[in-house]
């Protein structure tokens, strides 16, 4: 990781690739925004961005049980770890990818439509925090990162697992981005294809909730979702197919990610406001482009 850094600080002469929270906080966001973009694809395509948002509100109640967890881990396995920083993020991600196997499970084994289902868990996980909030009035927990994140606070070792989901996003999405699609379009014909639907679904379910968890880290519980919206809707604008859609979305998405990043180094501004200020504007210059054309 060393050479990585000291080869970043070479290639890029600026003031604030000097600082090692910028480059961690560049590497991270160069690699969670193109991610979050391609799994924004299907957000996009099946319809998807109120589950996301449900997963991402979620997060508030991992959170929580992860602070009340916490003292139980310290008198059982003290000196282990920090486990009033190392179980929030745990559990975070745990209940976020509950939430999205429940949803899954209760949309398919039901007449509901999605969006009612996806409504009733939304309005579920935040009154089970709210509740147990209420019941621990003497909790100390700081929600402030994962409410408006904190991408230029992670550590080279969130980088290394960063890297790994978005190694694990790409191997997904080569492996099963036509069939997806496929069972987007029509969920029948997939069927009479003998594509493994429902196992194909909850896979996609469960790593979109992991991505979405991971990425409140980097611009916060409410600016998510739209990580994962805007960028797919830029490239939806600009493509001609459905390959170029994601492409043209991983591409806006890391654009937008490091320029977004090194905005805020320069306006002194939150850096998740402003890479999904970025990424907006990329949409807007989408949208004229698709009009022109």
């Amino acid at each position: 990781m060393d050479t990585v850094y000291q080869l970043l600080r070479t290639l890029l002469p600026f003031e604030w690739a000097q600082y090692e929270f910028m480059l961690n906080g560049l590497l991270a966001v160069a690699l969670l925004a193109p991610a979050c973009a391609a799994m924004g694809v299907h957000v996009v395509n099946f319809r998807m961005a109120f589950f996301s948002d449900a997963i991402a509100h979620s997060a508030f109640t991992g959170v929580v049980l992860g602070y009340l967890l916490a003292p139980f881990f310290v008198r059982a396995y003290p000196g282990a770890a920090d486990w009033g920083v190392v179980l929030p993020s745990l559990t975070l991600v745990l209940f976020g990818m509950a939430v999205g196997a429940g949803i899954n499970a209760v949309r398919r084994g039901t007449d509901l439509s999605a969006d009612t289902v996806i409504g009733v868990f939304f309005a579920s996980v935040i009154a089970i925090g709210l509740a147990l909030i209420t019941a621990q009035p003497n909790l100390k927990a700081d929600f402030q990162n994962y409410l408006y994140g904190s991408i230029l606070t992670v550590t080279k070792t969130d980088v290394l697992v960063i890297l790994t989901l978005a190694v694990i996003v790409l191997a997904f999405l080569v492996a099963t981005f036509n069939s997806l699609m496929l069972i987007g379009l029509n969920e029948s014909l997939a069927h009479s294809r003998r594509l493994r639907v429902e196992w194909l679904t909850y896979a996609y379910t469960l790593l979109l909730a992991v991505v979405v968890t991971v990425s409140i880290r980097a611009v916060g519980l409410f600016l998510v979702t739209a990580l994962l919206v805007v960028p797919a809707a830029a490239g939806r604008n600009l493509a001609r197919g459905i390959a170029g859609m994601f492409w043209w979305s991983a591409g806006i998405g890391l654009a937008s990610g490091v320029a977004g990043l090194i905005l805020s180094f320069y306006c002194d501004n939150s850096a998740g406001s402003m890479v999904i200020l970025t990424a907006a504007a990329c949409f807007a210059l989408s949208m004229a482009a698709a009009r022109r054309r």
